[in-house]
């Protein structure tokens, strides 16, 4: 195996471990807003504000783990 398939490698192992934290991460979030929602109605406004900011700095997690896989492909890092 030369250095080229170990970068592709590499780059799917980054991609699929780095997606499967906030893939989890935002599945807990909108169970737990859906559970709040059932048992508190009436802050339906501030349980979805809080739970649309978790989920964009969860996302966030997944943009940099796409980030380095990018870098690992282009050989920005070695």
């Amino acid at each position: 195996m030369d250095a080229g398939t170990f970068r592709l490698l590499a780059v799917g192992l980054c991609m699929g471990l780095g997606c499967i934290g906030p893939g989890v991460g935002i599945g807990l979030v909108g169970m737990g807003a859906l559970q709040a929602l059932a048992r508190n109605p009436d802050a339906k406004g501030l349980i979805m504000t809080y739970m649309i900011l978790v989920i964009a700095l969860t996302e966030a997690i997944a943009i940099y783990a796409m980030v380095f896989a990018i870098l690992i492909g282009f050989k920005v890092i070695t």
